[in-house]
């Protein structure tokens, strides 16, 4: 026999409308509140675009999540986006790269690697590439019980 409590909330086991991503490390929060006050050139860029929720996808900067912090991230696509500079050119740099897509592929986060060059010199174009990737992860249905859409809300 089910308790009252479970009864009075039978949707209480479900994990709807929170961040998918894993949570951060200690610690982590402050340096990303303090990598976003040192973005790059090209992820300043971006980051103007995306704020203004391109295809009204809502992203964030810098977010934390588990031992890593993701330049850019849509939680409703599970989709992150790192820009790359020369630096993610070395060897070493690339075999961290990998680990880390692999540690955020096991929570069914997809990573966009967009090189910082193409950001600068291409802006519209990633920022197409983007938006396409992301509405193709999107769920086909909203979960029964939510918010309805922003713009049914009179929001745009």
């Amino acid at each position: 026999m089910r308790s009252m409590v479970e009864g009075q909330f039978p949707n209480q086991g479900l994990r709807m409308f929170k961040d998918p991503a894993p949570k951060p490390k200690l610690g982590a929060v402050g340096r990303a509140r303090s990598l976003r006050r040192q973005m790059t050139l090209p992820e300043l860029l971006l980051w103007q675009e995306l704020r203004k929720r391109p295809g009204g996808l809502k992203f964030r900067r810098q977010h934390p999540s588990g031992p890593y912090i993701l330049d850019f991230f849509c939680a409703d696509a599970r989709l992150a986006v790192e820009i790359d500079g020369e630096t993610h050119q070395n060897r070493e740099r690339a075999k961290h790269d990998a680990e880390r897509d692999a540690w955020f592929t096991q929570s069914d986060v997809l990573t966009l690697r967009i090189s910082a060059r193409d950001v600068l010199n291409n802006l519209e174009p990633v920022l197409s590439y983007i938006v396409r990737e992301a509405k193709a992860r999107l769920p086909l249905h909203r979960p029964a019980g939510g918010p309805p859409p922003r713009d049914k809300l009179g929001e745009e």
